[in-house]
C-alpha cells in the first residue's frame, strides 16, 4: 500500500513538471512572438499572450479529446500573492511622479470617486436587466462585487499608443488613472466582501464607505511607512558599488513584506504595495548605488511583465475551459445577454464619470497654468478605460470560484462571463486606438 501510494505521488509530481515546464516554454514563446511582432501597436504582448493561449488551449482540447483546455489550473490565491504584487509596485515604482502629484487631484477623482460612480451604475444595472434577459441567481453581494469587477481598467495597450512626449497631461491622467483605479477596485471588493447584505440600506452603504476610507488610509501609511524604512536602512548601512545584490534583495523583500503584513492586518495589500513603490521610487532609489539604480527598474520591470504574460496566457486558454462551459448550463442568448449587458454598462459607466469629472478638474484648475482636457482626450480618457485585464480577472476568480474550479452553474456563467469581456475588451478596444 505504501509504494502504490508512494508511485502515485511520485507520478503526480512528474506530471506536474512536465506541466509546468510546458507552460513555461509556451509563457517565452510568447515574449518571443511578441518581440517580433512589436512594429505592430495594435498587436502588442498583452494581446500576443491572449492568441497563443487561445491557441494552445485548443490544442490541448483537441489532444485531450474534449476534457480539458489546460497545461496548468491554479487557484485564485496565485493571483493575489504572486502575480499582482509585483504588477501593482512597479506601476508605483516606475511612475512619474512630477506629473503624477501634479496632476493628483484629477487622478484621485478619476481613479477613486470615478470607482464609485461606475461600480454603481454596474452593480444597479446587472440587478434590473439581467433577470430581464434569463439570468437569476446571484445574491446582493455578487452584484456589488460584480462592479468592482467590472469597474477595474487595463491601461497597458492605451498606453504603448499613447506619445508621452507628444501629449504628456494625457499620458498622466491615463497611466496615474489606471493604477489608482486598480488600488481601488480592490479595497472597494474587500469592503464589499465585509458587508452585510441582509440588512442593506443606506445606512449600510455608509458603512462600506466607511471601511473603504479605512482601508485605503491604513493600506497607504502601511507602504509609505515600508518605503520610508527601507530607504533609511538603505542609506544607513552605507552598501558599496559590489553590494547590488543585496540592495535589490532588501528592497523586494520589504516591499512583499509590506504586501504580505497588509493582508494579515486584513487591510489592502495592493495598495499598501502601490504606495510602497512610490515612496521607494522617490526616496530609496536616490540611496542606492549607480548599479543598483539601474538594475533596479529593470528588475521590477522584468516581474511585472512576466506575470502580467503569465495572466494573459491563462485567460486564452481559460476561455476554452470546457468545464466551466458545461457548468454554466446557460444558453447561448443568455450567455450573449449577459456579456453585451456588462459590457454597455461599462460604457455608461465611464462615461458617467469622465465627462463630468473632466468638467469639474477644468474649472478647478482654470487659473492655474495646466492645460485644460479638452473633449478630445476626454474621448481618449473613456475609451482608454474601456478594457478590463488582470485584476479583473482576479477578482472574479475570488468572488466566483474556490481553488480555481466554480463549483455551481451561476459561479461558472458570471467567471466565463468575465473572461470573454476582458478578451473582447483587450481585443478589440486597445486594436481600435490605433486607427
Amino acid at each position: 500500500m505504501w509504494s502504490a501510494g508512494l508511485t502515485e505521488n511520485l507520478t503526480d509530481d512528474h506530471t506536474d513538471v512536465v506541466s509546468i515546464s510546458v507552460f513555461v516554454a509556451v509563457l517565452s514563446l510568447c515574449i518571443v512572438i511578441g518581440h517580433l511582432l512589436k512594429k505592430k501597436r495594435w498587436l502588442n504582448e498583452s494581446i500576443t499572450a491572449i492568441l497563443i493561449g487561445c491557441i494552445t488551449g485548443t490544442i490541448i482540447l483537441l489532444w485531450s479529446k474534449g476534457s480539458d483546455s489546460h497545461i496548468v489550473r491554479f487557484d485564485e490565491e496565485l493571483f493575489f500573492i504572486y502575480l499582482l504584487p509585483p504588477i501593482i509596485f512597479n506601476a508605483g515604482f516606475q511612475v512619474k511622479k512630477k506629473k503624477f502629484f501634479r496632476n493628483f487631484l484629477t487622478i484621485m477623482m478619476f481613479g477613486v470617486v470615478g470607482v464609485f460612480i461606475s461600480s454603481a451604475i454596474i452593480s444597479t444595472g446587472c440587478w434590473w436587466l439581467f433577470p430581464k434577459i434569463g439570468f437569476a441567481g446571484l445574491i446582493a453581494r455578487e452584484y456589488l462585487a460584480m462592479g468592482t469587477i467590472f469597474s477595474s481598467t487595463d491601461t497597458v495597450c492605451t498606453l504603448q499608443v499613447l506619445n508621452q512626449d507628444e501629449t504628456p497631461l494625457l499620458h498622466s491622467l491615463v497611466f496615474g488613472e489606471g493604477v489608482v483605479n486598480d488600488a481601488t477596485s480592490v479595497v472597494l471588493f474587500n469592503a464589499v466582501q465585509k458587508l452585510d447584505v441582509s440588512t442593506f440600506d443606506g445606512w449600510a452603504a455608509l458603512h462600506v464607505f466607511r471601511d473603504f476610507l479605512y482601508l485605503f488610509s491604513t493600506s497607504t501609511v502601511l507602504g509609505v511607512a515600508a518605503g520610508l524604512l527601507t530607504a533609511y536602512a538603505i542609506k544607513s548601512l552605507y552598501f558599496d558599488s559590489h553590494s547590488t545584490d543585496r540592495e535589490i534583495a532588501l528592497m523586494v523583500l520589504m516591499a512583499y513584506l509590506s504586501y504580505m503584513l497588509s493582508e494579515l492586518l486584513h487591510l489592502s495589500g495592493i495598495l499598501t504595495v502601490f504606495f510602497c513603490g512610490i515612496l521607494m521610487s522617490h526616496y530609496t532609489w536616490h540611496n542606492l548605488t549607480e548599479n543598483s539604480r539601474i538594475t533596479t527598474r529593470h528588475t521590477f520591470a522584468t516581474m511585472s511583465f512576466i506575470a502580467e504574460t503569465f495572466i494573459f496566457l491563462y485567460v486564452g486558454m481559460d476561455s476554452l475551459d470546457i468545464e466551466k462551459w458545461k457548468m454554466s448550463k446557460t444558453s447561448f442568448k443568455t450567455s450573449l445577454g449577459i456579456c453585451s449587458t456588462t459590457l454597455l454598462l461599462i460604457l455608461l459607466g465611464r462615461a458617467a464619470f469622465v465627462f463630468p469629472l473632466s468638467a469639474l478638474s477644468n474649472y478647478m484648475n482654470k487659473n492655474a497654468e495646466r492645460r485644460p482636457i479638452t473633449f478630445k482626450h476626454q474621448i481618449l480618457i473613456w475609451w482608454a478605460g474601456l478594457m478590463r485585464g488582470a485584476v479583473s480577472i482576479a477578482l472574479a476568480f475570488n468572488q466566483f470560484t474556490l481553488s480555481g474550479i466554480s463549483w455551481n452553474p451561476v459561479d461558472a456563467t458570471m467567471v466565463n462571463s468575465t473572461v470573454i469581456v476582458v478578451l473582447f475588451t483587450t481585443l478589440f478596444y486597445c486594436s481600435s486606438l490605433d486607427f
